[in-house]
């Protein structure tokens, strides 16, 4: 577990990489995009992560409730939840559908777009990806609509060298692009998200407050490696060396919600990936999560999700596990 630190500002780093740990991406989309003044791209909302990574040149990117924020060369933008925004050569510019924009397929899942006038050029790498389930949920519930990392992560030295390559697979055109491409999408965006928590000084609540707190932070990383362990309030606040009142106190107002609460969340996410894409059963994934008996489980799975676990199942079955294919950037 986590050596105890008496700095509140303390990154807990076990807690961190129990939590980032299980951002796995299923597969994506990837493309070079060639920019030249003037220009502008509007692009919708998509269930996967989109991921933007200025090469060189420069931009502005509309962000949900930010505005129009300028982009220069080595700055990622990730939109964990595909949350619907804009790219233009400047701000408050003029944009396009995406739908409209010239796009050619270079190979699998990889695609290149040039377009614009003849002005200032900028290229991006733009990447649309799905996550893996069951884990990335709560995640993506807690994260930002944005995570803007400037310069490729000042702490960070290996992330500039895998976004180099990123755009070196793409401009070399490779045969296995769209394969090396989504190895090194699990690393960055790992690294982005990681980067971009390193660099948040200023947050005081919320997700990021939870990996900051060595205390709270040990209790998440436990629930997220042993979901099935029989936790109660008062084991996870032992985990946490604090109080059972003490430490629902501050879970609650750190995390946003009590932890059993948290906990019942991330349990039924695991089940969930369990039983659709894994095809367990709902006697097995009862056992594994600790519940007395596969109608107990039911009936709790039904409360979170709405149907009971074996219509997920059989939903999971009929689409033959297939996650839903990233759409073009």
């Amino acid at each position: 577990m986590l050596a105890r630190s008496s700095d509140p500002e303390a990154l807990s780093p076990d807690a961190l990489s129990e939590v980032l740990q299980d951002l796995r991406l299923s597969e994506g989309s990837y493309g070079r995009c060639e920019l030249t003044r003037p220009w502008g791209i509007d692009l919708p909302p998509v269930p996967q992560a989109r991921f933007h990574f200025v090469v060189s040149g420069g931009c502005w990117l509309r962000a949900p409730k930010r505005g129009w924020l300028e982009l220069h060369a080595g700055d990622v933008a990730l939109l964990p939840r595909g949350t619907g925004h804009a790219l233009a050569d400047r701000a408050r510019g003029r944009v396009k559908p995406l739908e409209e924009m010239p796009l050619e397929e270079i190979g699998d899942r990889v695609f290149d777009m040039r377009a614009g006038g003849a002005g200032a050029r900028t290229i991006l790498v733009c990447c649309s990806v799905g996550f893996a389930q069951p884990a990335v949920n709560p995640l993506l519930e807690l994260m930002p609509p944005l995570l803007l990392v400037r310069g490729g992560g000042a702490e960070d030295a290996v992330l500039p060298a895998l976004l180099d390559a990123m755009a070196d697979e793409v401009l070399r055109r490779r045969v296995g692009a769209a394969t090396v491409m989504t190895r090194l999408a699990d690393v960055v965006i790992t690294r982005v998200v990681r980067a971009w928590v390193e660099s948040r000084t200023e947050e005081t609540e919320g997700w990021l407050a939870a990996i900051r707190d060595p205390q709270i932070g040990r209790a998440l990383a436990a629930i997220h490696r042993r979901p099935g362990e029989p936790w109660s309030v008062e084991s996870l606040a032992d985990v946490a060396g604090m109080s059972r009142s003490i430490f629902s106190e501050r879970f609650a107002a750190v995390v946003g919600v009590p932890p059993a609460r948290y906990l019942a969340r991330w349990r039924m996410h695991v089940a969930s990936g369990w039983l659709r894409d894994d095809r367990v059963t709902v006697a097995e994934a009862a056992a594994r999560l600790g519940y007395d008996s596969e109608a107990a489980f039911s009936r709790a799975f039904k409360r979170f999700s709405g149907v009971p676990p074996s219509a997920l199942r059989r939903q999971g079955r009929d689409e033959g596990s297939r996650a839903p294919r990233a759409t073009a950037l």
